[in-house]
């Protein structure tokens, strides 16, 4: 997820009614197409968390990215 707005091929805007719960101070991007790894060891706050529409909407971008032929 980023603060970044910018529109992606692979990416969609969330705010504050996508997560079941938390807050959002403003919209983000979810971009699946930019997968991090991140050890719990350095998170210091969690947000929130997002609802069923919005896991099963990132899900399905996740499956349209990797069944792209190359």
């Amino acid at each position: 997820m980023t603060s970044n707005s910018a529109q992606t091929e692979y990416g969609f805007s969330i705010n504050s009614f996508d997560l079941d719960r938390g807050t959002l101070n403003h919209p983000g991007q979810v971009r699946a197409d930019k997968i991090y790894t991140l050890s719990q060891a350095i998170v210091v706050k969690t947000f929130g968390r997002v609802n069923d529409d919005t896991l099963r909407r990132i899900r399905q971008v996740l499956q349209d990215l990797t069944a792209r032929n190359p």
